[in-house]
């Protein structure tokens, strides 16, 4: 089967993989020659929402011939304040973000260490350690709700008089709407969750990324004519689409051509026992042949189906005849969608 579909590339990945924005591990070690123009937060998905605030993030810093910073935090706040019951998944790694943040025009990328210390800290004390002795802003922009310091008592407000006190202007932004639907971390989470993948690739302006290496599986596939990579995600807070077969692109790292494939999430009712476990598998419509411990990258473009449970396997086999036909239907109506070989 030959996927012969004309692609252009997809913003997303106009950027090689390796181009990323310049991270600092730590607030004090970031220094500039020029203004600082400074957003806080997870950023989580970099959606159109956040795209929206690094967009006024640009221009002010185009104003005054300056630089724009990112200041989020590592590891996540919810998993230091509550590491028994965070129930935490995220939409992207520390290293899917970076490029993201990248693409998006970001210059700088502050992950700063979250601790306990840290959340203890007054709203005056936590300006004072990460602006005053660190990042040194002269503009500040941040979302309307945003929230700082000890117990959240940090507002819009209170960042506004420390902003007199230390030196930098504030400035919000109000909640960016998408067909008025207010877009968030937690809404395209949901739509990741319920497996509408078309839904959270439109808020987040780019296909939904997955990583995973491939390990040893029962080799079933390859006696149905689908030969599949079995993938563990090492990121134990990533968070894995809803059960489902989807159409995707797919990348081996020791190829890095992208290539149509097949992917499902679930527990496989049809060849083991019920198991809670969720498991992903890629097949590859073309190349990818695979090689257990080497990492593929998944980019997800649409949901074909519910996991079902079939009497046997020629059932299975026919059925997923039927899937690959529709991927490469699929996957030629939206190659723009097709990331760029990096």
């Amino acid at each position: 089967m030959i996927f012969r579909a004309k692609v252009q590339s997809f913003s997303l990945c106009s950027h090689p993989i390796f181009a990323k924005v310049k991270v600092y591990q730590n607030a004090l070690e970031f220094s500039a020659d020029v203004p600082v123009v400074l957003t806080i937060g997870t950023f989580d998905g970099v959606h159109v929402g956040h795209r929206a605030v690094i967009k006024l993030l640009k221009q002010r810093a185009q104003e005054m011939n300056g630089t724009t910073v990112l200041l989020t935090f590592e590891p996540h706040p919810r998993t230091v304040l509550h590491p028994n019951q965070h129930q935490l998944r995220l939409i992207n790694s520390i290293e899917e973000r970076e490029m993201l943040l990248k693409d998006a025009g970001l210059d700088h990328l502050v992950v700063h260490p979250f601790t306990e210390a840290l959340s203890r800290m007054t709203p005056l004390e936590y300006v004072r350690e990460l602006f005053g002795e660190g990042i040194k802003p002269q503009a500040v922009i941040i979302g309307y709700d945003h929230r700082f310091g000890r117990n959240r008592e940090g507002s819009f407000e209170s960042l506004e008089n420390l902003g007199k006190v230390f030196g930098f202007s504030v400035e919000s932004i109000p909640a960016h709407t998408l067909e008025e639907t207010q877009v968030s971390s937690t809404k395209v989470r949901e739509a990741l969750n319920q497996g509408q993948i078309a839904l959270a690739n439109r808020w987040l302006e780019a296909p939904f990324p997955l990583t995973g290496t491939v390990i040893k599986g029962q080799q079933l596939g390859r006696t149905l004519g689908f030969p599949t990579a079995n993938l563990t995600v090492s990121d134990a807070l990533k968070l894995i689409p809803g059960t489902g077969v989807y159409a995707a692109f797919a990348q081996m790292e020791s190829d890095l051509t992208w290539y149509p494939a097949m992917v499902n999430i679930g527990t496989r009712p049809t060849v083991q026992p019920i198991s809670h476990e969720t498991q992903v598998e890629v097949h590859f419509l073309e190349g990818g042949k695979k090689c257990y411990g080497e990492k593929v990258q998944i980019r997800f473009v649409q949901r074909l189906r519910d996991e079902k449970a079939f009497d046997n396997l020629d059932n299975l086999r026919l059925q997923l005849q039927q899937d690959a036909i529709q991927t490469v239907q699929v996957l030629e109506a939206r190659a723009t969608e097709k990331p760029t070989a990096s």
